[in-house]
């Protein structure tokens, strides 16, 4: 099996935020968070745990700069739809609090994906709120987003708390302790799907 990780959105080069939007708002101890860094850090962290567990992985957008979603689906396609399935990590914003996971529309491999990921993350957040949508049976939210609905692979998004949340975002998205949780669900989440789905 091996893993293709997308760490979503651009980074920081320079200093420099590379993709418009996609931060919290300035918090009046002067932090703010943006996203890219956020994703790229859950995913080197994921990378490293990885490597030590010798499971094969891809960061399909290891760049700084924000790489499009085509180039991204493009890369991952190289795979097809062989022993692979496709993460991209996020962090969500809009007001709400919780963590969700989804998947394209129709029931499909993603979604058994999905409900290991969803049970991990419990396992590791009990008292963190997990936003469902068990109206197909299941507890992901499916939606065509585009790496979703274009790649060749069972894929999933996780959407990793509020950043535009201050409680969530300076205890949890901005914390050395905070990432090291995320990073352990989707770690722990990708040895279970390793053995019990691939």
């Amino acid at each position: 099996m091996i893993v293709l990780l997308d760490n979503g959105h651009g980074g920081l080069i320079n200093g420099t935020y590379q993709t418009p939007g996609k931060r919290s708002p300035i918090w009046n101890d002067g932090s703010q968070l943006f996203e890219g860094e956020f994703n790229r850090a859950i995913v080197n962290g994921i990378i490293e745990e990885l490597t030590a567990l010798r499971i094969p992985y891809d960061n399909i957008a290891p760049e700084y700069r924000d790489v499009t979603l085509e180039t991204r689906v493009r890369r991952a396609n190289r795979y097809g739809s062989r022993n692979c399935f496709y993460i991209s990590v996020h962090s969500n914003a809009g007001g709400g609090h919780g963590s969700e996971i989804f998947t394209s529309v129709n029931n499909t491999k993603s979604d058994k994906i999905a409900t290991v990921f969803g049970e991990e993350y419990k396992r590791v957040f009990p008292d963190r709120r997990l936003r469902t949508d068990f109206s197909d049976g299941d507890l992901d939210k499916e939606k065509n987003f585009y790496v979703l609905k274009n790649t060749k692979m069972p894929a999933i998004l996780t959407e990793n708390f509020f950043m535009d949340n201050e409680e969530e975002c300076k205890t949890l998205l901005m914390t050395r302790e905070g990432r090291e949780k995320i990073i352990r669900y989707h770690v722990d989440a990708i040895k279970r799907v390793q053995h019990e789905l691939f």
